[in-house]
Formats: C-alpha cells, structure tokens, sequence
C-alpha cells in the first residue's frame, strides 16, 4: 500500500521526532568518542553506534521532508569540541555504548509498536535489529577485557514453591526480618546500580567541564542523587548476604577542557532522568516486597523534581525545544478576528 495520502498519526509524528532528537545528539558524542578511542576493539564498536545513528537520522530526515514537518534544531557539529583532550577512558566508552543500546532497544521496541504506517515501521524495525547487533557486539567486548559486571550469582532452586503467607509482600517495619531477595528482585536494583554508577560518572564529567556555575551545580546534584541510589540499593544487596556490582575502572581522566554544549549535556542529563523515571516504575512494578515498592517510588519523585529543574534550566536559556502538539482550539476561538 502506498504511503502517499496516509499521515503520520501523533504516536508516530511523536516517535520520529524524539529519536531524531537523541540521535542527533548521540552523533556528537561519537564523533568525539572516534577522535580520542584508542583500543581498535572499542573503536570498532564506536564506529559501529556512529553508523547506526548517522544512517537512522538520515532516514528520519526524509521522513520529515516528504512530510513537509520542520526539522527540530536539536544538535549539530555546534555542540561537540572535536579538537578537546580525552576525557574518558577506552572502558568507559564501551561500558557507555552497552548501556545506552539497551536504553536504544527498549526505545526502538516502543517507537516501532506505537507505529502503523509500514514505512515508519520498517525504519525502527531496521534501526531495533542494528541497535540489538551493537549490545551483542559491546557485550562481547566487555567480556573479553573482562570489563562486564555481571549480575549476582544465586544456587539453583530444588524445587518448586508458592507463596504462602501475606508477609511475602511485607518489608516496611523495621522490627521484622525481611525475606531473602527474589531473583526479580535482584535483577532490578543490579540493573539500577548499574544505570546510576554510568549517571554518575557521566555527571561529573559534564560539571569537570561546564563553563557555567548554574550548570554545574545541576550536575553535581545529579552526581550526589546517583550515588544516594547506589548506596541505598548496595546497602540492600549486601543486607541480603549478596555483592554488589563494582567497576574498577577509572572513567574519567582530569581533562577541564569543553567537550559539549551545556545545551547538550542538559538534554543528555533529562534523557538519562527520564530513562531513570521508566526503570524505577518498572521496577516497583516487578517487586513484591514493600520496602523496594516504597525505595522506587520515592527516588523516582525524586529524579523527576531533578528533571523539571533541567528542563527549567533550558527554558531560562531558550534552549528546550517543544515537540509538535496539538493547537489550542479555546486560542483559536478568542483570537478570531
């Protein structure tokens, strides 16, 4: 079926642009990865992500010229200082690129199943597949350098159980012992100390090199909310007789010099928040203990205020685009002429 007299609905007009947004973005931050990656090995992968987003915003472009939609401004060569001394580790940008494909997988999945038009589909059902190769082949680096952190180890069970007492679901009061973790359970805060240990680090590198006082004060905050959860979900861990996952790797080096627009380190920062929000959701969703349910909700509260002051940050300096919307019919009726 032709495509030519069927419009893009809001889910995909919506999906479209998003991506072009963070794909814009990404290609800045792997254009400077290429400039200063030594190892071959985390080089290939690099190039690897860089053709990914280079080609999926490319078709993404002509989805929004055919359309006759305006591009977005969102980032450009403007935003990245390719000639800036390294500032992370060979490591770090391996360990980044796994985390950030599977942040892309998990995104690719939903634009492609908000979408209906067959060419939209086929352009995330394309771009999900390459997405899936780039985890597959930043996994199987890490675990060569032995640099992956694996989740925690358990004995296999016997046999099969149910539950059989309501306080399976308890863990608020202070005065009981708690069950031992479920491996859903665990799965989840590894997942989040994971996430937020790649915040953290991330968040002291933008503040290491934000010209801007206001601006690393944001990112210093966002440091010190990651490792809250860390210390938090670790103490968890640990209080269940279970290792925490540690990096041993030193990420970032002692380079101030401006690598990224402050415009786009703050849009990367209410990316990774917004991630944060859907992981912590998901997770309450997933546990059954109380005390977890309890731990998620108030830390995605949290992370969210964090969010609305990025985005207020962004407003204040005119540099927080607006996605396509609807028009304001009630505007329309008193603006009439």
């Amino acid at each position: 079926m032709s495509n030519k007299n069927i419009h893009l609905t809001s889910s995909e007009i919506a999906s479209v642009w998003t991506s072009y947004m963070q794909n814009s973005m990404s290609i800045q931050i792997l254009n400077y990865f290429l400039q200063t990656v030594e190892d071959s090995e985390v080089k290939g992968v690099v190039k690897k992500a860089f053709a990914i987003s280079s080609t999926h915003l490319s078709q993404l472009t002509k989805v929004f010229e055919a359309e006759e939609i305006p591009l977005p401004d969102a980032f450009n060569e403007s935003d990245v200082n390719l000639n800036a001394s390294k500032l992370y580790t060979d490591p770090f940008m391996l360990t980044y690129l796994n985390h950030m494909s599977k942040a892309g997988m998990l995104g690719y999945s939903g634009f492609l199943s908000m979408s209906t038009r067959a060419d939209i589909r086929k352009i995330f059902k394309e771009t999900l597949s390459l997405t899936s190769d780039l985890f597959e082949k930043s996994s199987e680096v890490l675990l060569e350098k032995g640099l992956y952190i694996r989740s925690p180890y358990i004995d296999y069970p016997k046999h099969k159980d149910f539950v059989d007492s309501k306080r399976y679901l308890s863990g608020m009061n202070p005065f009981s012992t708690k069950r031992p973790l479920n491996t859903i359970e665990l799965s989840h805060l590894h997942m989040n100390i994971q996430n937020n240990m790649i915040g953290a680090k991330l968040s002291i590198s933008f503040a290491q090199f934000s010209p801007r006082k206001e601006v690393q004060k944001l990112m210093l905050r966002g440091k010190d909310i990651s490792e809250k959860h860390i210390k938090i979900f670790t103490s968890i861990l640990l209080t269940n007789d279970t290792q925490a996952p540690i990096s041993a790797d030193v990420s970032i080096t002692d380079s101030t010099e401006q690598v990224f627009s402050d415009k786009l380190l703050l849009f990367h920062q209410g990316m990774l928040t917004a991630s944060g929000t859907g992981n912590y959701a998901t997770s309450a969703a997933a546990s059954q203990r109380s005390d977890l349910i309890v731990n998620y909700e108030r830390f995605s509260f949290e992370i969210a205020q964090y969010a609305k002051d990025i985005a207020d940050e962004m407003i204040q300096k005119g540099w927080l685009e607006q996605p396509p919307g609807t028009s304001d019919k009630k505007k329309l009726a008193r603006d009439k002429r």
